[in-house]
């Protein structure tokens, strides 16, 4: 009995380890970390920026997976929460769409030249409003 939860254990270290390595990997593909780095002049700064994103790992890793914490801030850090998880997946969106070349093309094909902020918050606002619409209506995808 007990090799079998030592056998089942370890099959998931080394599951999650394979997975947090491709994630990891995948955001540096995506170069947002030395691209925030850049934008906010703090190169200085890059072993904090390490240390943060191991630390949230393991402690996002710890907070859902096996410790099941309650943490009753209320609504206003679920807020910030909501504002902060949206602007990374958002990040991430961009960096995507940027590697890929999605919005160039796009904007050339278009012939769009000025007002490219503009077309950036258009999307932002919209995926904001359907966000909320499915928040607000408590519809579940």
């Amino acid at each position: 009995m007990w090799a079998e939860h030592l056998l089942l254990g370890l099959f998931g270290l080394c599951a999650g380890a394979a997975l947090s390595a491709g994630a990891f990997a995948f955001l540096l593909m995506l170069n947002i970390v030395p691209r925030m780095v850049g934008k906010t002049r703090t190169g200085n700064k890059i072993l904090l920026y390490e240390n943060m994103i191991i630390l949230g790992a393991i402690l996002g890793n710890l907070y859902t997976v096996f410790l099941g914490w309650r943490l009753p801030l209320g609504h206003v850090f679920l807020g910030i929460y909501g504002i902060g998880a949206g602007f990374f997946v958002g990040c991430m969106a961009a960096a995507l769409a940027e590697i890929l070349k999605a919005f160039p093309i796009l904007f050339r094909r278009v012939n769009l030249n000025t007002g490219l902020w503009l077309v950036v918050l258009a999307m932002a606002l919209g995926k904001s409003a359907g966000s909320l619409y499915y928040f607000l209506r408590d519809i579940q995808p």
